[in-house]
């Protein structure tokens, strides 16, 4: 399902980027380039200042595409409409514990994962504390760590939330790490060597005069990266 070897970091080009005129082209255009992974922003206007797209286009979505789409949920009561998303054909299905709080936080991964997705995700904020997500590592398959405050995509990174990616990796944490926000050719190796293994970028690759050419270069920076931090880790 993805382009990817066993243990490579994926390369997950994001729709937000895109345009939205030719959504089914521009899967097409992401497969043909190497993409790993579609990822697609949910905004509902209230937990973000932006408005993005829902279940239906979701579903079309996911009748053309052949990679798996990373469904990233920026909304608001995440476990109402959780189902939906699910339904729509969302391989990996991602909520915000900040949407969620820390009372509810349990419960909603226990939801999420009564869905039957393939991977159940839980994402945080720059300024919230990755720790709070302690009770539910060993039952999610993927930390989402943004590295810009979300809702709209071109923002500079903040590569002071790499100290997160470094804290799950040193609780022993094997899912993914995600890192969402800014994420370009200049920052991609520091998160990898700080354990990210799912990079997601939107307007640094989209706004790639080869877009091809450009996922194979973070696909060798990436691994580059990832050799320096086995190195250094060894």
């Amino acid at each position: 399902m993805t382009n990817a070897a066993a243990n490579e970091v994926l390369i997950a080009p994001s729709l937000l980027s895109s345009d939205f005129a030719r959504l089914g082209d521009e899967i097409a255009r992401i497969e043909a380039a190497g993409g790993d992974w579609h990822h697609v922003d949910v905004m509902d206007g209230h937990f973000v200042p932006n408005m993005t797209i829902g279940p239906p286009v979701v579903a079309a979505l996911a009748k053309v595409a052949r990679r798996p789409l990373d469904v990233h949920l920026m909304i608001d009561d995440p476990v109402r409409w959780g189902p939906a998303y699910a339904k729509a054909g969302a391989h990996v299905l991602t909520f915000h514990l900040e949407a969620v709080g820390d009372a509810g936080l349990v419960e909603a991964v226990r939801a999420y994962r009564a869905l039957g997705v393939p991977k159940v995700g839980v994402s945080v904020n720059p300024d919230t504390a990755v720790e709070r997500l302690g009770p539910v590592l060993g039952a999610v398959d993927l930390v989402l760590v943004m590295s810009v405050f979300p809702g709209f995509g071109g923002q500079a990174f903040m590569p002071q939330v790499l100290a997160k990616t470094r804290w799950l990796r040193a609780q022993g944490f094997a899912g993914h790490v995600e890192m969402d926000g800014g994420v370009d050719a200049t920052t991609l190796a520091a998160c990898v060597e700080a354990g990210a293994d799912v990079l997601v970028s939107g307007s640094a690759l989209f706004r790639a005069p080869d877009l091809g050419a450009e996922v194979l270069r973070f696909r060798r920076l990436a691994a580059a990266a990832r050799a320096g931090r086995a190195a250094h880790t060894g």
